[in-house]
């Protein structure tokens, strides 16, 4: 088995001897994810730091940061709850660089890499560490113009059938419950609390999630949008 040529040059330009590559290669044939190996990832016009303690940004959640951008004009506080590596937040508050932008996650190990990657592109955003709403101050109560989040949405059973690469990326990141619907029942029951009025949210989802995340969200009058490939992936709604 090879590797594909593409991805064999990223991994020369990194090495700067033939141990090197032949080690790197080894690692991405036996699953580890490219992006680990270069420790970066590509999220808009930015490079991240990513490594194993963070989910590695997808294009779908690039999408969701234009989709999310596209539901308010002038936010002045912004929620992303599970950054992970922070991409959403530093991609909102350089979109918004007006607002107030709070990251959360409950990793300790994930912060850190938020924290990395922040403190180089949008240094004035609050890392916050706790369980989704916990963690934010109580100031906000009633005050957030714009919520997103990507959060973790494979069931339990499903976890064992993703790939070899997906699999060494955070399980904390990935698997939310039996049903993978666990975090948005949770957001769901806070979310009323904590929007200003009229405040936006808009959630990634799993394709074959759209009508029970839509059902779960109903009183904000949820819409849902798809990705590039047109399937199911993001729920939206408002405050009313």
């Amino acid at each position: 088995m090879s590797l594909p040529a593409h991805e064999l040059r990223r991994l020369r330009a990194i090495c700067e001897t033939d141990d090197e590559l032949d080690r790197m290669v080894a690692s991405r044939l036996s699953g580890e994810p490219l992006q680990y190996l270069e420790g970066t990832a590509a999220f808009g016009p930015w490079d991240l730091h990513v490594d194993r303690r963070v989910l590695i940004p997808r294009p779908e959640t690039e999408l969701l940061w234009e989709v999310a951008s596209a539901l308010v004009e002038s936010p002045k506080a912004i929620v992303d709850l599970c950054t992970g590596s922070g991409a959403l937040a530093i991609a909102l508050a350089k979109t918004f660089p007006q607002a107030q932008v709070f990251g959360t996650d409950l990793s300790g190990d994930a912060l850190e890499v938020a924290r990395r990657n922040g403190a180089l592109l949008a240094p004035k955003i609050e890392w916050r560490s706790g369980d989704l709403f916990a963690a934010l101050p109580g100031r906000l109560v009633g005050s957030v113009d714009l919520l997103v989040s990507n959060p973790p949405y494979v069931a339990e059973h499903e976890y064992g059938a993703l790939p070899e690469d997906v699999r060494r990326e955070p399980k904390l990141a990935l698997v939310s419950g039996p049903t993978g619907l666990e975090v948005y029942e949770r957001i769901a029951a806070e979310l009323e609390r904590w929007l200003a009025a009229a405040g936006r949210f808009a959630l990634e989802i799993g394709e074959t999630q759209a009508n029970a995340v839509m059902h779960l969200f109903e009183e904000f009058s949820p819409k849902v949008r798809q990705d590039h490939a047109g399937r199911d992936r993001f729920v939206i709604g408002a405050k009313s």
